[in-house]
């Protein structure tokens, strides 16, 4: 599965599924993964000491197995956007907000080439240099880039609906420690005020026809999403996932 075949079954209403990996770099690990499981994989150096480019071999092992692979970047810089999804099916934008930004990132991930004063009249009038230009980036050069704005912040959810008329916008994502951050309520993923929340999230988005979701590393906070609606579902990660089944062997296994 590439970036297209990624965004054609979001829009045809389908839920897809992926995980992050944070510490998988090794190409060889993907001949672990259970057949049908991931529709996509969201490639990601958080909390490590990696860089992007050293998930490029798993990248192309995931694309070996049908599995599309979104790359998270820390920057919101657009030229760090284009230049990961020159490499990677799409693009994971932690923390989009404003709605200037949110159009230039989204710009910089599907019009690819266009810079400059070109870029900014497609973005402020919609004028293309030419019907070949449109063309060119929209059926060949972008047409399998998938663009996903994580939506992390009370200014986020307040700009939703116009963060979701922009062209080029094909997920959203909550990220659910810094949203709940900002809402004054850190880490309470139980709170009723962030189901709230994400239930505005799905159905604003449901309303664009641009499926929504939630990270969460515990299956009944994931399945509770699911029940709301989410059509796009990140579950866990790579570590998180391997200590969760060494616990569970090991502890039946030492309790005989």
């Amino acid at each position: 599965m590439n970036g297209k075949a990624l965004k054609d079954k979001m829009i045809r209403g389908e839920t897809v599924f992926g995980t992050f990996f944070q510490h998988a770099t090794n190409p060889a690990m993907v001949d672990s993964l259970p057949e049908g499981a991931l529709d996509f994989v969201i490639v990601t150096p958080e909390h490590t000491a990696l860089d992007l480019a050293e998930f490029l071999p798993i990248r192309y092992a995931l694309a070996s197995k049908g599995i599309a692979c979104l790359a998270r970047t820390h920057s919101r810089d657009p030229d760090d956007v284009s230049k990961v999804c020159d490499t990677f099916d799409g693009v994971v934008v932690p923390y989009v907000e404003d709605l200037d930004e949110a159009r230039r990132l989204a710009a910089a991930a599907v019009y690819r080439p266009l810079k400059g004063k070109a870029l900014d009249r497609l973005i402020a009038q919609g004028e293309w240099p030419s019907e070949a230009t449109r063309r060119y980036v929209t059926e060949q050069r972008c047409a399998n880039t998938v663009f996903v704005p994580m939506i992390e912040s009370v200014a986020a959810v307040e700009n939703l609906e116009a963060i979701c008329a922009i062209p080029g916008v094909h997920a959203l994502f909550v990220g659910p420690n810094d949203l709940t951050t900002s809402m004054g309520i850190p880490n309470e993923y139980d709170h009723p005020d962030l189901i709230a929340a994400l239930r505005r999230i799905i159905d604003i988005g449901d309303r664009s026809h641009i499926p929504a979701g939630c990270w969460f590393a515990e299956p009944e906070r994931a399945l509770r999403t699911i029940r709301q609606g989410s059509r796009f579902v990140v579950f866990s990660n790579d570590g998180a996932m391997l200590g969760a089944a060494m616990t569970a062997a090991f502890g039946t296994l030492r309790g005989g």
